[in-house]
């Protein structure tokens, strides 16, 4: 764990999540406290499959720190954060509450966000473009039942890991990666994607479902997805000045441990 008290920190305009499916096994739910008590932003942009409640209705998982993750989050609204959250397809039930609005908390099928440099961003959890999830719903539960096996074993994997000082990683991932036919959806997702941001006029769009963290250029149309926080643990963030980068924080949190390291060498001497 980092230090909580150790770091100050980094003010960001905005941060976009998505993808955390709290109430499942395979979420990294302290790696991604870890990252929000890291970073002071103005805008919070939850951008689907928060909470998984297809999960949930066959199991039912909510540790502590799953719990954590939702009042750090409504604290966050509760001092000036503003909090947008747009529903995905395993926390569909909430897409009927579109429009609503709990103080600095807001729920949207969709949202424009304009950047600091004046860009607009399509947000939308990107189950729309699912082929299997379009046409079958049901095939889509049996698919991520299997899916979900894999990364079921991500805690015992890394709690493995972590006894060797091993950054975080997933096997979920690892096998997706190797899969062609995984590599030729993500690509057609993108594309699909993208074309649907190009017709509605805007500059971006930022999405998740896919689990795939990308920033990419097709056709004019600078494409965005946010990772997830079961495979990569990582999130897109806005600098004050309008700038959009992806965050992978297994990798940047082994960076700040390694910082921290020679002032805890320096402490016990």
């Amino acid at each position: 764990m980092l230090a909580g008290n150790a770091l100050t920190p980094t003010r960001v305009r905005s941060i976009f999540i998505s993808d955390v499916h709290l109430g499942f096994r395979g979420c990294s739910a302290d790696l991604l406290l870890e990252f929000l008590h890291a970073f002071d932003m103005e805008n919070l942009f939850l951008i689907g499959d928060i909470i998984d409640v297809w999960s949930m209705r066959k199991t039912m998982f909510w540790p502590q720190s799953h719990n954590n993750v939702l009042r750090t989050i409504l604290g966050k609204a509760k001092r000036g954060t503003k909090v947008v959250y747009v529903p995905g397809n395993h926390d569909e039930v909430f897409r009927e509450f579109d429009g609503a609005v709990f103080g600095n908390l807001q729920i949207h099928r969709e949202y424009v966000h304009v950047t600091a440099d004046g860009r607009r961003l399509l947000l939308l959890h990107g189950d729309e473009f699912d082929s299997v999830v379009k046409c079958s719903p049901w095939l889509a539960r049996i698919g991520s039942d299997l899916y979900d096996l894999l990364l079921a074993a991500n805690p015992w994997i890394n709690r493995f890991r972590r006894q060797f000082d091993l950054p975080h990683w997933s096997l979920a991932a690892f096998m997706k990666h190797k899969a062609k036919t995984a590599l030729q959806y993500i690509g057609s997702f993108e594309e699909a994607v993208a074309q649907s941001a190009r017709k509605r006029g805007v500059d971006s769009v930022v999405c998740g479902h896919i689990h795939h963290a990308e920033i990419r250029d097709i056709q004019g149309v600078t494409y965005c997805n946010d990772g997830d926080w079961v495979e990569s643990c990582s999130s897109l963030v806005e600098d004050m000045n309008g700038t959009l980068r992806l965050i992978d924080w297994p990798q940047l949190r082994s960076q700040l441990l390694a910082a921290q390291a020679p002032i805890a060498v320096e402490k016990a001497a």
